[in-house]
């Protein structure tokens, strides 16, 4: 989206711009959030899209429909075979719900003294947050990281693997959990920081503490498996138990409980042609039954 221009109206300068999709965007004085989001929302076609607001990047969330309940059903199917209660599904309310929860939570977490976008501005079913980018260089998904860091060799990939298990250990010290920690909603910020985004549902709504620390354990195990299980099996086990070490007693004993449950999982199908999700979750079986073999049996 190309930046806002500065034109003159009177003694002001509001911000106006153009998106080739949204059409002409209505006078906003600057700093005026609030404004800015109910003149963008409108026009905006997308469930989240970013925008330049004078010199900055902000990003406009909009409320979506609820999401589909297909993924619900296969997922407590899963927890009910395993009798794994993190594993439950939690509902993506949807709507107004949704920004509101993400709003709650966004703040929640800041207040924190951890890195989230901060909650510019928000009315029912929109919201305005900022970007995790600093002096004009943006966040990096610590996904892309990862790959990166595969390229050159196990050693780099642990480096940035550990990062990321760092992040998830700073919430739970809080005594916080994340919505969903898959590292593609972990956001290494220019500074080293690593950030969080997506909270758009509240697993605290449903699960104790320790089962939402646990699931977010869990998921970014589960979207990492495949690299780590290829590259440094030991060596990322050895900083995995390292971690957890501070953990709370109730969340290592449901890692261990989820481990000796999950662990038939590594006898899943190894092609390719049974898709990308099969391969992560015989990977993170693999990685759970190597971690707890003698923990668990």
């Amino acid at each position: 989206m190309n930046p806002l221009r500065r034109f003159r109206s009177g003694g002001h300068r509001p911000l106006a711009g153009k998106n080739p999709r949204h059409g002409a965007v209505p006078a906003v004085e600057p700093g005026d959030y609030a404004g800015f989001l109910a003149a963008m929302l409108p026009q905006q076609t997308g469930a989240v899209e970013s925008h330049r607001f004078g010199g900055e990047r902000v990003w406009l969330k909009k409320a979506g429909p609820r999401h589909g309940k297909l993924g619900y059903h296969v997922l407590a199917l899963l927890a009910a075979t395993l009798q794994l209660d993190m594993l439950k599904p939690v509902p993506n309310p949807g709507g107004d719900a949704a920004i509101a929860i993400e709003a709650q939570r966004l703040r929640e977490l800041g207040a924190a003294g951890l890195r989230v976008p901060a909650v510019l501005a928000q009315q029912p079913d929109g919201l305005l947050i900022s970007d995790l980018g600093q002096n004009g260089r943006p966040a990096v998904v610590l996904l892309e990281r990862l790959e990166q860091a595969a390229v050159t060799g196990p050693a780099a990939l642990m480096a940035a693997w550990r990062d990321g298990l760092a992040a998830i250990a700073a919430v739970h010290a809080r005594g916080l959990y994340l919505s969903q920690a898959f590292v593609r909603n972990l956001m290494h910020c220019p500074d080293g920081v690593i950030g969080y985004i997506d909270f758009e549902d509240d697993p605290g709504a449903t699960l104790s503490l320790a089962e939402c620390q646990t699931r977010d354990w869990l998921s970014y195990l589960h979207s990492t498996a495949l690299l780590v299980y290829g590259a440094a099996p030991h060596a990322a086990g050895a900083h995995w138990h390292a971690v957890l070490e501070s953990a709370d007693a109730p969340v290592r004993e449901r890692l261990a409980l989820a481990a000796r449950r999950m662990r038939w999982l590594r006898h899943l199908p190894a092609g390719r042609r049974w898709g990308r999700d099969t391969q992560r979750v015989r990977a993170a079986g693999l990685l759970l039954a190597r971690w707890y073999g003698a923990r668990t049996n």
